[in-house]
């Protein structure tokens, strides 16, 4: 597929117009990596800033299922931009009435906006509620997915059959569809949307902050607190101990790797952290293996900073910002195939760095390369800390306005 001007140079190059279009962001709930986007829309000249939570979760304690612990971000998530929890008549569970927010069709029919930012999953009910209100009151309607693959996370086939029969309706409901990555724009465009309808709208965690954080960290200091020396390597895995994210073919390929005095790390919790803990033992690893359990948000940079290569084995992954964290923080990433981030973040830093998912002596073969020479792994570091910037706030938030600029025209083109 011939791809679009916008999609090649990975962003809009419209030029801006001065009109300040008042927008509603609505959110299933507050995002650690979201929240610093909104606060910069929330100043930027071009837009009027409110945001509907559907749920306070995250920003609340709270017991996540897929990390299977409680958490409670410890990073500001409800500062510097307007907000308002819209109650939820759901059940907060996570199916089609989990969210179930009906007070949002009354703020939009009620507020006059230009544009909505739909980023709630088309299996809550709460997206028709707004889907519906917008259309009802002639409101600019964008929302997207993350997705790069039909696949589900569950590899159930009927799923993708059901997803190309389903989701070309669904996104010609959009009046411009949102995506970050390119991956997930070659699959829209699959499904039969115009290339003018969609907008890549990158995945940015917060550059500035990361970097900034990073730069305080005394990474000898750290490593010494971890009796690890300045020359022993350290990979790290940051994520949920769920099957999808595979930990175990990176605890398996660490061994066949075989790397001398090489250490791995494991930053996150959930179900198969019992597993790799025995199976790390039967490797004869306990003692070259940590788990470190959950790990919040201001310690992360200390973490990557402190780290060698990051690696993200998942068979499935949309994107993946911890990538973007750990490149902020100048550590590397290897990552497999499958994940959204791979080809727009790793491979133009690294492309040895993109491994097969479910290939362990790939991702071995991988490791030993990394580490073979440090030379080599420098430059790529400082690659990969460059690289990053083309996944910034300022990037997302200009293709952001550009994208409501354009729904707006398209269903309002006389204004």
């Amino acid at each position: 597929m011939q791809l679009p001007l916008n999609l090649s140079s990975k962003y809009p190059t419209k030029t801006m117009s001065d009109r300040r279009f008042k927008v509603l962001a609505v959110a299933a709930h507050p995002v650690q990596y979201m929240a610093p986007i909104f606060r910069r829309m929330a100043v930027h000249p071009n837009l009027d800033l409110q945001v509907a939570y559907c749920s306070l979760r995250g920003a609340e304690l709270g017991f996540d299922p897929e990390f299977q612990t409680s958490i409670e971000w410890d990073v500001p998530l409800l500062e510097g931009y307007s907000l308002v929890e819209v109650a939820n008549r759901g059940s907060g569970q996570e199916n089609f009435w989990g969210l179930n927010n009906s007070g949002l069709a009354e703020i939009i029919r009620r507020d006059n906006f230009d544009a909505v930012l739909c980023f709630v999953s088309y299996l809550r009910a709460s997206i028709w509620i707004v889907q519906r209100a917008a259309k009802v009151s002639g409101t600019a309607f964008l929302f997207g997915t993350d997705a790069h693959s039909l696949a589900p996370r569950d590899a159930a086939t009927w799923k993708i059959w059901l997803k190309r029969l389903f989701w070309p309706f669904l996104f010609r409901q959009a009046d411009q569809v949102i995506v970050p990555s390119t991956g997930t724009f070659e699959l829209i465009s699959s499904l039969g949307i115009p290339v003018e309808r969609i907008t890549l709208t990158p995945y940015s965690v917060d550059n500035d902050w990361w970097k900034s954080a990073s730069a305080k960290v005394n990474r000898p200091a750290v490593r010494a607190e971890w009796g690890v020396t300045s020359q022993q390597p350290v990979i790290l895995f940051c994520g949920k101990l769920q099957p999808w994210k595979r930990p175990m073919d990176l605890l398996r390929a660490f061994a066949d790797a075989n790397i001398s005095d090489s250490l791995l790390f494991f930053a996150g919790d959930g179900p198969l952290r019992p597993e790799l803990e025995l199976e790390a033992a039967r490797l004869g690893l306990q003692l070259r293996v940590r788990f470190l359990g959950f790990v919040n948000q201001s310690l992360l940079p200390t973490l990557y900073t402190s780290a060698d290569v990051l690696v993200l084995p998942s068979s499935y992954e949309p994107f993946a910002v911890v990538v973007n964290e750990a490149m902020c923080c100048r550590c590397p990433a290897i990552v497999s195939d499958q994940v959204g981030a791979a080809r727009d973040l790793v491979m133009p830093v690294e492309p040895r760095f993109v491994f097969p998912a479910g290939d362990i002596g790939a991702i071995a073969n991988t490791l030993q390369l990394a580490f073979a020479n440090p030379e080599q792994l420098r430059k790529t570091v400082d690659r990969g800390f460059a690289h990053v910037e083309t996944h910034s706030p300022a990037r997302v938030i200009a293709a952001t306005v550009d994208a409501v600029r354009q729904a707006v025209a398209r269903i309002h083109p006389d204004s």
